[in-house]
């Protein structure tokens, strides 16, 4: 989350993307970055010891939030 905030400070447009178990942190942390609210890709977690068929699920359900956020903010 805080590469995300940090990008977007620049003015480079970025999604984070945490695991279903570190939402409510993502949430905090973007609220004391003055962003609450700020949308991020959420996946399952965990990651560790994923097969390459389970990573590649939850990596194409990440790409398509991130798709969707990033066209969203240029509407």
């Amino acid at each position: 989350m805080h590469d995300a905030i940090a990008a977007e400070r620049l003015g480079i447009p970025a999604v984070a993307v945490m695991t279903d178990r570190f939402v409510r942190s993502a949430e905090v942390v973007a609220q004391v970055n003055g962003l609450p609210g700020y949308s991020f890709a959420v996946i399952a977690h965990p990651v560790a010891n994923n097969d390459d068929a389970a990573l590649r699920a939850k990596a194409e359900i990440a790409t398509a939030r991130i798709v969707t956020l990033l066209t969203q903010r240029s509407a």
